[in-house]
């Protein structure tokens, strides 16, 4: 099938789920992950009216951006594990960076936004599962009481919500504890009411499990597989 006929299909799937959820569909934003996807194939789910996009790799961007740059709708968002000497590079490609996982490199993306003189959405990455190979902070930790307090501080980034990898099973079913388990943290820390941070976005479901993600709160789904097929190298 062809990216356009990917996206239709995904779509509906999408508004399917949100049915059954008692959401709806447009409450749900479609992320395209075209990491590892070359421009031409970036540039097809464009045309099928694709417009966010997700990135693994700095360096892998940095070198389609150039062949992508007329895609002026088009927004690019930062997913993988960001290190932070590649912080201001990141704040130059990317309009939000949702990996966030250290008051150090929020420090280091808040500066380079701020002499790029723009404003850099960010997601908090939390870690679910506990799996001590997965980037993101603990749910109950010190570091991402740091980073919620730090939020004020940090002008010129935008604080908007979680997002979490959870870990990976055949059966979709089983990564519900965890998309319930990032929800009731997001509500937690939404009561809160803590300034400059709204907390509200959920980014969780992925290419074999978007639809439980959706059923448990997901607000935007990182779908790579199921939209431009197996991955390919750049």
């Amino acid at each position: 099938m062809s990216v356009a006929e990917n996206n239709a299909s995904v779509r509906e799937r999408v508004a399917e789920a949100a049915r059954r959820a008692g959401r709806r569909p447009e409450e749900i934003a479609l992320m395209a992950v075209s990491k590892t996807h070359p421009p031409e194939r970036i540039r097809e789910a464009y045309a099928a009216g694709l417009r966010l996009f997700g990135e693994n790799r700095v360096q892998e961007f940095a070198g389609k951006a150039g062949a992508l740059a007329d895609l002026a709708a088009a927004e690019w968002h930062m997913i993988g594990h960001l290190q932070t000497n590649k912080a201001g590079k990141a704040a130059e490609l990317f309009s939000a960076v949702d990996s966030v996982d250290s008051v150090k490199l929020a420090e280091k993306l808040n500066a380079a936004a701020r002499a790029l003189g723009k404003t850099l959405s960010v997601l908090i990455e939390i870690k679910v599962g506990g799996e001590s190979a997965k980037s993101g902070v603990a749910s109950d930790s010190r570091e991402l009481e740091e980073l919620l307090l730090a939020a004020p501080r940090l002008e010129a980034l935008k604080f908007l919500g979680l997002m979490t990898v959870p870990p990976f099973t055949d059966d979709p079913e089983e990564a519900r504890p965890y998309f319930r388990k990032l929800r009731q943290l997001r509500d937690t820390i939404a009561a809160r009411r803590l300034p400059a941070a709204q907390m509200d976005m959920l980014s969780m479901g992925m290419s074999h499990d978007f639809e439980v993600a959706i059923g448990e709160g997901s607000t935007c789904v990182r779908v790579g597989t199921a939209i431009f097929g197996n991955r390919t190298r750049v």
